[in-house]
């Protein structure tokens, strides 16, 4: 369940070494540069996504050369886009940091690590394909070590260049690279060992035009559904950094609860995606049905645990994400809200990792679009309540993705299984 962690960790690593430098600047310009990154490479999360669906539904199938042919050709689509990132950084910062609206002291302060950390990029979307296919061949306790080692080295890279050379934000963009890096070079290792040597394939295998087909149809479905729930992130941020570098500096803290929550919810998901894409690929139904029940209760379970948490310890969380009294009194005022985030969000994100072991994406991309429509009617409704009404939108947004899913998953079933 753990093993979801690689991306958006190392930005609260960055956000919390920073934020102990006491600068609200500095603390807004990583924040709004990890937010871009989460976004930009979650974008991309379909190289993850699918590849769990598709490796489960292979193993479901018992199909030994689709199980290796997976990984070489999520590598060659990995390598294909993380280069064009590169090649178009310079036209990429320029518009995505305009967009964000942040001051002209966070801005620079954002280009800097963005300008660093975009050389990751074929990494980032490698080590997705990895984790992918670990999961997606019921090897999550692998995934879940290559993981922990990346953001060990992410840690102590950061806490190196950042608090002890010194190097302020840019030390922060450098050990993210170190550590994805680590995490590439870890994961082939054990990828090879796992096929016995076995990691190349015939091009004539891994271009199969039936599987290239169904692949892209999917993969193009869950990129405009990850798109648009990006989309309702990158607003939320854009609002908050328009309401100046506090609010801005107390949202990202705050992101931070999110985040937590997402890694047990999304590993939960994950193991929804594992679980429900080999029964699909076996056409297990009563399997299927007993992996989504499973999912469903675990969630709640690990919901009320984490918004206990936030309600009781949340204040002491702040105080250790950053050291400015005023971000920590701003923050403080929403703990509330984010404290009812892990509850509203379980349908949300069991549905999503039930949704993509079935493949059932284009359902799922129309779904997501649906509550992008209902975050911002309610953004809209609640504008006049600032920063407290776009917090009210955004859990609008976790009930509309899980109660839109959950309604259709019914008939889903039905259509798959008979």
């Amino acid at each position: 369940m753990l093993a979801n962690l690689t991306t958006p960790l190392l930005g609260i690593v960055a956000t919390i070494a920073v934020g102990r430098l006491g600068d609200a600047t500095l603390l807004g310009g990583v924040a709004m540069a990890s937010v871009l990154f989460d976004c930009l490479f979650w974008l991309f999360g379909f190289l993850r996504m699918s590849t769990v669906a598709f490796t489960a539904q292979a193993l479901g199938a018992g199909d030994q050369q689709e199980l290796r042919a997976l990984l070489p050709r999520g590598f060659i689509i990995s390598a294909v886009i993380g280069g064009l990132l590169i090649v178009l950084q310079v036209p990429l910062a320029a518009g995505l940091l305009t967009a964000m609206g942040g001051s002209d002291g966070v801005t620079g302060a954002a280009r800097t690590y963005f300008t660093i950390r975009i050389w990751s990029a074929p990494l980032v979307l490698a080590n997705f394909v990895i984790l992918g296919w670990l999961v997606g061949r019921a090897r999550a306790s692998l995934a879940l070590t290559v993981q922990i080692a990346v953001n060990a080295i992410n840690m102590m890279a950061t806490l190196l260049l950042v608090l002890v050379l010194d190097l302020g934000i840019a030390g922060a963009a450098y050990a993210a690279i170190i550590a994805e890096l680590s995490g590439f070079v870890i994961g082939t290792l054990v990828a090879y060992r796992i096929t016995g040597g076995r990691l190349t394939q015939p091009w004539a295998v891994l271009l199969e035009r039936d599987r290239l087909m169904h692949m892209m149809a999917v993969n193009r479905d869950i990129m405009i559904r990850t798109a648009a729930l990006i989309a309702a992130f990158l607003f939320f941020t854009a609002q908050g950094a328009r309401s100046g570098d506090l609010t801005l500096a107390a949202n990202a803290v705050l992101n931070n609860f999110l985040m937590i929550s997402a890694f047990f919810l999304d590993g939960l998901a994950n193991a929804a995606e594992q679980l429900c894409g080999r029964a699909y690929g076996a056409r297990n139904r009563v399997g299927f049905s007993s992996a989504v029940r499973l999912v469903i209760i675990w969630g709640f379970s690990f919901a009320i645990a984490l918004s206990t948490i936030y309600a009781l310890g949340g204040s002491l969380l702040i105080d250790t994400m950053t050291s400015s009294p005023d971000v920590r009194r701003v923050a403080r005022d929403y703990l509330w809200l984010v404290a009812l985030a892990p509850m509203l969000g379980v349908f949300a994100f069991a549905y999503d990792g039930v949704f993509i072991g079935a493949t059932w994406a284009r359902d799922m991309r129309n779904l997501m679009v649906l509550s992008l429509v209902c975050f911002l009617a309610a953004w809209f409704l609640l504008r006049q309540l600032g920063n407290t009404g776009l917090w009210l939108a955004l859990l609008v947004h976790y009930i509309a993705r899980g109660g839109l899913q959950a309604l259709r998953y019914p008939a889903l079933l039905r259509q798959t299984f008979g």
